[in-house]
């Protein structure tokens, strides 16, 4: 039986304007709503969301993705060099490389090109990690910690060169990102993520508050890193673009083709569908938070966090002319995680920690409305238009997993919350790794295992933090 775990949280009026929090207790089942209070539920892996929350959702890039790739189901026997599960960034970044290299591949998707969090993306593409530098080479050791950093610095980079390679139209923005700070103690941490990056060479800029206003439109930060490198994408249509450059240049893509079981003989890979099997001599392993078990195969062990985001209509033009005039890509030092960009259309879209899909989605949403006021005041009551939240692997240690299941295969999971800049490096990297052999081209060592321990504790305890955290701020 699939496990579920409620965790409820009440908010309380001892007196008018004092708000008193309290998590009341936790429930073997999906949470209520009782007597006024409001009770949020965590879904953990396996369980089954609140689908009357599911059907007011509509994610924007779903509507607005011009990218097009004609695929079919997964039929008969097929022979390739190497077969990809998954069809997000990584897979279809694989997909890409290994056709382009002259290999036979055949990438296998559950569902639609980018369904899983690929397609629920904010849509920036940064440089690294959320993890420090500094803290990835003490976590990693120096020497493994760099080969990482620098991997990864390079994201970008590989990203706007395959849009502009292969005419991806995916409304592609390189005028950087900005990472802001929502208070003091977070501007003395940017303010050592500026160190970090600069003593590396990363072409990064510290912004005071007036600075950070003049970029953003809003004068609620204390300040803020610009960083050169990144930008913004819409990414689904980055994935689907992705898939349909490597459709082009040979590679098998097939969709709604749900791998079953996986097995080993023969010195091959054999994945079988509901009505064919792909034989490989190399198998990767690209499902990351949309996991589905499969026969054979352990699963990617990591703790599902969610993010949601909102989208407002868009603006008119003297709306949008102060806010993110540069369009850059923006989002803050809080340990609830907030961020916000705009679209192509002049939508402004705001996002953070936390689920849609559970009986107090509410919380969030009014926070999303009260948090585009705080920020963007001259907006006045601008109606949203889309809402929509994707599923997050994220590891222990914040840093992303190269898992060998057997010989000549790899699963990579656990992006932490950065999934477009290294989903893209990885995949990439790991076909490089299959065809010559060396595993040095890798951006980390693969491992045998990865455990993570108490994940439905861990998954509730995020979520239930985001909740009390944007309840405390309506």
């Amino acid at each position: 039986m699939a496990t579920r775990l409620a965790v409820c949280v009440a908010r309380t009026h001892d007196r008018p304007g004092v708000t008193r929090l309290s998590v009341i207790d936790t429930f073997p089942d999906n949470a209520l709503f009782l007597a006024g209070h409001r009770l949020a539920s965590i879904t953990t892996l396996g369980s089954t969301p609140n689908m009357s929350a599911q059907r007011v959702q509509q994610n924007l890039w779903q509507a607005t993705c011009r990218e097009q790739v004609p695929t079919s189901a997964q039929e008969g026997q097929v022979s390739a060099d190497l077969v990809v599960v998954g069809g997000g960034f990584t897979g279809c970044s694989a997909a890409l490389k290994a056709a382009e290299l002259g290999m036979r591949v055949c990438l296998l998707e559950a569902d639609t090109m980018g369904k899983g969090g690929s397609g629920r993306n904010v849509g920036l593409v940064n440089a690294g990690l959320w993890t420090p530098p500094d803290q990835v080479e003490k976590q990693m050791g120096h020497e493994a910690g760099e080969k990482l950093n620098a991997a990864l610095a390079g994201a970008p980079g590989l990203v706007f060169s395959l849009i502009e390679k292969h005419w991806i139209n995916c409304e592609p923005v390189r005028n950087g990102t900005l990472h802001c700070a929502h208070s003091a103690s977070g501007l003395k941490e940017l303010n050592s993520r500026f160190r970090q990056l600069e003593s590396r060479g990363a072409p990064v800029t510290m912004l005071d508050g007036p600075q950070t206003a003049a970029r953003t439109g809003s004068p609620r930060f204390y300040g803020a890193v610009h960083d050169s490198r990144a930008g913004t994408i819409q990414p689904l249509a980055y994935c689907a673009g992705l898939a349909r450059a490597a459709q082009q240049s040979g590679a098998m893509i097939h969709t709604n083709s749900a791998v079953t079981h996986i097995d080993r003989h023969n010195d091959a890979w054999h994945a079988h569908t509901a009505k064919g099997v792909v034989t490989a001599k190399y198998l990767l392993m690209a499902t990351n938070a949309y996991h589905v078990d499969v026969k054979g195969i352990a699963p990617p062990a990591y703790v599902p966090i969610h993010f949601f985001q909102m989208a407002t209509m868009p603006m008119d033009v003297d709306g949008r002319s102060g806010i993110l005039p540069d369009l850059e890509g923006c989002w803050d030092t809080a340990t609830v995680m907030s961020s916000f960009r705009r679209d192509e259309e002049g939508r402004l879209l705001i996002g953070a920690v936390g689920s849609l899909n559970h009986s107090a989605a509410s919380i969030h949403r009014d926070w999303a409305r009260k948090k585009l006021a705080c920020l963007f005041p001259q907006l006045g009551d601008i109606p949203l238009e889309y809402a929509w939240c994707g599923r997050i692997a994220m590891t222990s240690d914040h840093l992303p997993k190269i898992v060998r299941p057997g010989p000549d295969a790899l699963m990579i999971y656990g992006y932490s919350g950065r999934g477009i800049g290294p989903g893209t490096v990885f995949g990439s990297r790991a076909v490089s790794a299959f065809a010559t052999g060396n595993e040095d081209l890798l951006p980390l060592r693969p491992v045998e295992s990865h455990l993570e321990t108490r994940i439905g504790l861990k998954a509730a305890y995020y979520e239930t933090g985001a909740c009390l955290a944007h309840i405390a701020r309506l």
